[in-house]
């Protein structure tokens, strides 16, 4: 069946598979970058916008269903931040090479739509 595959298609999967094999370690996730109001009324923050806390660095990732956040220091910002590029590259990948995948399914079975 996979002789059915046109060749286009087998040097996309091909090329998305090379793309995988060069991957480093890679996080879940996303970063965000906050500032906020402490709630004390007597505070520099209860009143002006700009004088709020921060900013507080925060990496947020679903765990078993659940929102989990780790504040983050700029140096450790600095350093997996490109792994959580690559893990946002690798859902991108295998999202491709899923769609891929059932286009050459479909092409091989002789199926429409």
């Amino acid at each position: 069946m996979t002789d059915h595959i046109p060749s286009e298609v087998d040097a996309e999967q091909r090329r998305i598979v090379a793309e995988l094999g060069q991957m480093g370690f890679t996080l879940p996730g996303s970063v965000v970058t906050r500032t906020v109001t402490c709630g004390k009324p007597a505070c520099r923050c209860a009143d002006d916008p700009d004088q709020r806390h921060g900013p507080y660095i925060q990496w947020s990732r679903t765990v078993k269903g659940r929102t989990v956040n780790k504040m983050l220091s700029v140096e450790q910002l600095e350093t997996y931040q490109p792994w959580i590029d690559n893990g946002r590259r690798l859902r991108d990948l295998a999202h491709q090479l899923e769609t891929l995948s059932l286009e050459a399914m479909r092409t091989a079975e002789g199926w429409k739509r």
